[in-house]
């Protein structure tokens, strides 16, 4: 999924979810599918205790109502944060849901995301969370946040990745993960020197540069999802620690 192909104003992901053309609509709930697929899925997972099975169909389901009854319509930028509004538009879904009993079969129209559940269930297991020790509504909601924020930086690696092919910079992007994301933090720049082949000084410049690019990258999804300039500096200083 790739929210790069709206042109490059602050809020076209919002405007365009808004908007009369359907096909605008429609990747408007691809990009931001790309962003909250996960943390609804795991969040619905984990509050309402349904099976995967059961948590995949209302994961689709609930993109398919946010495109179909174009409830971002109803999101107001003064009054809360984008993912709060989703989170409670989650709740509400499959509150509404569980009181009209079985699932739904969904066809026809609706609109079927490629998402690999697979991969996050097995998330889940690796993070082995007992969802008796996140039972409050407020653990939930902070649960919610970081895989919201997990989710966001996790696209703004893959957007480093398709950038660094594009620009012959593969290496750059193989240090990047070798050392910011890599499980032993114990990594040293001599170390990644001697495993590509380059000097310590080449190791310091291509992670400079792969640094400033995902921060940029990652500001960008940021910001086209949300719903003004003022949350995006709030956002983005809570990320980022406010800089640039």
């Amino acid at each position: 999924m790739n929210g790069g192909n709206f042109p490059a104003t602050r809020w076209s992901v919002l405007e365009a979810a808004r908007g009369n053309d359907a096909g605008q609509r429609a990747l408007a709930l691809e990009t931001l599918c790309a962003a909250y697929w996960k943390p609804v899925y795991k969040y619905i997972r984990l509050k309402f205790a349904k099976s995967p099975e059961e948590s995949q169909d209302l994961t689709q389901g609930f993109f398919a109502e946010l495109l179909e009854r174009q409830l971002l319509g109803q999101f107001d930028a003064r009054k809360s944060r984008l993912r709060t509004f989703l989170r409670l538009c989650v709740d509400s879904f499959v509150l509404n849901e569980i009181k009209h009993g079985a699932r739904q079969k969904r066809g026809g129209d609706v609109v079927h995301l490629a998402l690999d559940f697979s991969g996050a269930e097995s998330e889940l297991h690796g993070q082995t969370i007992d969802p008796g020790l996140i039972a409050s509504q407020e653990r939930f909601e902070e649960f919610f946040e970081k895989e919201w924020i997990r989710s966001l930086l996790s696209e703004a690696v893959e957007d480093l990745k398709t950038l660094c092919a594009k620009r012959d910079k593969a290496t750059a992007f193989a240090l990047f993960e070798g050392y910011e994301l890599a499980e032993d933090d114990e990594v040293s720049y001599a170390e990644l020197a001697g495993r590509f082949g380059i000097t310590a000084a080449d190791v310091t410049n291509q992670l400079a540069w792969a640094r400033r690019e995902f921060r940029r990258l990652a500001q960008e999804r940021l910001r086209s999802l949300c719903g003004s300039e003022e949350e995006f500096v709030r956002e983005a200083k809570a990320l980022f620690g406010g800089q640039g």
